[in-house]
């Protein structure tokens, strides 16, 4: 069987409904933000922050058991 070429000016079809790769921005679904979403920002932001508050008055309480 041989190979047909198709003519420049024709487009080849596209799948309808493929579902969008790792790389491809997905269709939006017109949902807003969950709950989740903003539990889950909170704690990217909060706990970062909770963490350098921690590490430095244990830093500073640590010095200060050495007597310096």
């Amino acid at each position: 069987m041989p190979a047909r070429l198709r003519a420049a000016d024709v487009h080849a079809p596209r799948m309808i409904g493929q579902p969008a790769g790792p790389f491809e921005v997905s269709a939006d679904t017109g949902k807003g933000p969950s709950m989740r979403d903003a539990l889950v920002t909170g704690l990217l932001v909060i706990y970062p922050t909770v963490a350098t508050v921690v590490a430095i008055v244990a830093g500073l309480f640590l010095g200060s058991a050495n007597g310096s």
